[in-house]
């Protein structure tokens, strides 16, 4: 996944972007860590609050600031379309293992509603979006809204985590767009089908060899917890991508469509981990999805 960072070259046209205001660096944790750092950006209209999305970077969760990347390649058709763009560091798996990346996830959420008059945000409508790890991590914090704490076999785990000033106030989202995330970490073989090994993106978010720690992959994998109380979700990915399988959307599009909660799930023919998959068309099935969800 460390490959989709290059991808972004494909999409300097995006990168002329419009906004009206805009808060760069505001630190969602109160600790300072440039980890912990988002941007926030409004469109150019005369709304007195916007509703939101927060964007998520993909890595392998091996980076901790690419939030500015990330703006640049998905905040131009949500500014665009009325939507207050936020996006966000998190820690990557060198600066913490598994869970620290979804605590960051859910304490950026909590701020930004807990702060939404400064920031002229609409709290009644905040969706989420990523791409690769990414797309893992808002796909994450769409299945997870408001549960706190899960436990597979013997291993429980807090997911909500207590980070920040705002711990009292929900880190649920409305919508989730995941863009060709990870999603089932158990089967991210070719086939989807077997774990990979020690050496895998996975294995570092964890500090060990997937195949040993099965309870702890299960919880680092969306699929685990998907029901019927999440938001909508519509999922997009590439049948060429050779990084995160094509598989795995089918078989996270099957358990969301069972639960009732997908609202489509586009493969883009051809489509590679960025090039391809990104296109004028997905962007706008991204925002149609997101306006319909928010009306």
């Amino acid at each position: 996944m460390k490959t989709v960072i290059l991808t972004f070259a494909l999409l300097l046209s995006y990168s002329t972007l419009f906004s009206q205001e805009q808060w760069l660096d505001v630190n969602y944790a109160g600790d300072g860590k440039e980890y912990h750092n988002m941007d926030i950006y409004l469109p150019d209209n005369d709304e007195p609050a916007h509703k939101a999305v927060i964007i998520i970077y993909g890595s392998a969760w091996f980076a901790n600031n690419m939030k500015g990347m990330t703006y640049q390649a998905m905040g131009k058709p949500l500014l665009e379309n009325g939507f207050a763009v936020i996006s966000i560091n998190h820690r990557s798996s060198g600066d913490a293992p598994y869970p620290a990346q979804i605590h960051d996830v859910k304490a950026a959420i909590r701020f930004v509603r807990a702060n939404a008059k400064e920031y002229q945000i609409d709290p009644s409508f905040i969706g989420i979006t990523g791409f690769s790890s990414g797309g893992h991590l808002a796909s994450l914090a769409g299945v997870t809204n408001d549960l706190v704490e899960y436990t597979v076999d013997d291993t429980t785990m807090n997911l909500e985590g207590d980070l920040g000033e705002f711990t009292s106030v929900s880190s649920s989202v409305d919508a989730v767009t995941d863009w060709f995330g990870p999603v089932d970490l158990a089967n991210m073989d070719n086939n989807c089908t077997e774990f990979k090994d020690a050496s895998s993106p996975e294995a570092a978010m964890i500090k060990g060899n997937p195949a040993d720690y099965p309870a702890a992959i299960a919880l680092l994998s969306p699929v685990t917890f998907v029901d019927e109380s999440d938001p909508p979700f519509l999922v997009i990915h590439g049948d060429a991508d050779n990084v995160v399988p094509h598989c795995q959307s089918e078989l996270f599009s099957g358990l969301l469509d069972e639960a009732g909660i997908l609202t489509d799930f586009v493969t883009v023919e051809g489509g590679g981990h960025g090039p391809v998959t990104f296109n004028q068309n997905t962007f706008k099935r991204m925002v149609d999805f997101f306006l319909s969800e928010s009306e």
